[in-house]
């Protein structure tokens, strides 16, 4: 039995999806570290403490347990506020270690900044790590220039993860493009791990009795967009575009968003709403557009099932979990032609794939797909047998493990210092502290 360290300091299993900061990396990490446990590892998944009444230590899940390390205020932060208090979470994950007398064979760190703690771990006990990214800043830069909040310093970080981390997990081929071309990173490296869905979770119901029991209309053609609420996604974009398929359609249409920060659609918790409740306005479709709030994981299955399309066209998507849980519930996707989204949807068998920031050409798969019943129950019979073939977290689990073998496999030759000695002086972790790299002032 292998014990693995996964740190995921923003993104919480525990977390509700839908927030701001809540999405496909809490989903990523909870799934997967379910599924590593049944195949024997124990887990412990390292988050910041964002809540004062959470316990310091959640048995979460059958050989997974939720560690809430102190880091910064006790309270929700935006992840672009978190990278100061990084050194922080270092310490007192290293002193958890200590006085729990814990050794980890592998630590697999989601997102720079737990690279970069994982990095700092590395150098202090000879921990080996992998790193899955879930985004990567210089990308993010290209789309959201100077909307992007993160400090300037995530590019040298993450140029220093991509040269540190003993095996670098991408997400799907245009990240492992994205990694070499903006990062040199070396291709053998490397290894290509796509997200996945719990067959278990989400399956084909009947579109009749999904409807009835989320109290939707029988005889309307509803497009679905799920996920977080923030401008990067293109719901703009979605709702632009029913207004134009609004006049080309043989039906009545009708959109519905699922998302934000609380579980009724409030402007005022979730800005984002209401930029697109104007859109709606400005497109003509204020009617035709139905904001549901926040929905908990235990019901998405019957608004993808209830749906006759889901979309999904995001400026940018490291990968996109939501077009997988669609496709496995019967549902075509039309997704935007980048990153994950175009590896996971096959263009013309399982949905459409279209140029984001293109409300015309989205509106013409929309009518398409809509307008075509033949076609339409080919493709949801396709997207099904899709991705229970390629993308189950069962899978997603064995190749992670074929990535830890390898890493481990790596390092059998090297020298390395394990994490056996406890350490409860903490002058002697300050110490350790201090010899660590510093990228700038007081973030290391």
């Amino acid at each position: 039995m292998k014990n693995i360290a996964f740190i995921s300091e923003h993104a919480s299993p525990l977390a509700l999806p839908g927030g701001i900061d809540n999405g496909g990396q809490n989903v990523y990490v909870a799934e997967l570290s379910m599924q590593l446990a049944r195949k024997g590892y124990r887990i412990d998944i390292f988050t910041r403490r964002d809540n004062m009444e959470v316990p310091d230590i959640v048995e979460w899940k059958p050989g997974v347990r939720v560690i809430h390390v102190t880091a910064g205020p006790p309270c929700y932060l935006p992840k672009e506020q978190l990278l100061k208090y990084m050194q922080e979470f270092t310490f007192h994950m290293l002193f958890f270690m200590s006085t729990q007398e814990l050794y980890y064979e592998m630590i697999h760190a989601h997102f720079f900044m737990s690279a970069l703690v994982a990095s700092n771990i590395k150098k202090a006990t000879g921990i080996p790590y992998v790193v899955t990214f879930h985004a990567l800043g210089l990308v993010r830069q290209l789309h959201q220039k100077q909307q992007d909040g993160f400090p300037p310093e995530r590019t040298m970080i993450e140029k220093h993860i991509v040269a540190d981390a003993n095996l670098v997990i991408a997400e799907c081929p245009q990240d492992k493009e994205d990694l070499i071309e903006h990062y040199d990173a070396d291709p053998a490296r490397i290894t290509i791990v796509p997200c996945g869905f719990n067959p278990r979770e989400f399956y084909p119901i009947d579109k009749s009795v999904a409807r009835d029991f989320l109290r939707l209309p029988q005889h309307d053609k509803i497009v679905l967009q799920l996920g977080r609420m923030v401008p990067r996604k293109g719901v703009d974009n979605v709702i632009r575009a029913i207004g134009i398929a609004k006049n080309y359609t043989r039906c009545n249409v009708k959109l519905l968003v699922v998302g934000g920060e609380s579980d009724v659609p409030d402007p005022g918790l979730t800005p984002e709403i209401g930029r697109l409740q104007q859109v709606a306005i400005e497109s003509g479709v204020y009617d035709l557009v139905t904001f549901t709030g926040r929905k908990p994981r235990s019901i998405l299955k019957y608004y993808y099932a209830a749906a006759d399309v889901f979309i999904s066209t995001p400026w940018y998507e490291p990968f996109g979990i939501t077009p997988l849980e669609a496709m496995a519930c019967g549902t075509p996707v039309i997704g935007s032609n980048v990153g994950g989204i175009k590896y996971s949807v096959v263009h013309e068998h399982t949905g459409f794939l279209v140029p984001p920031h293109e409300p015309d050409l989205l509106a013409d798969k929309i009518c398409e797909l809509l307008n075509d019943a033949p076609l339409h129950i080919t493709m949801c019979k396709n997207s099904i047998k899709h991705v229970r073939r390629a993308f189950t977290w069962h899978k997603v689990a064995g190749d992670v493990h074929q990535v830890y073998n390898k890493a481990l496999s790596d390092v059998q030759k090297q020298t390395k210092v394990p994490f056996t000695k406890k350490i409860t002086d903490q002058a002697a972790l300050l110490h350790i502290m201090n010899l660590l790299p510093v990228f700038k002032s007081s973030v290391i």
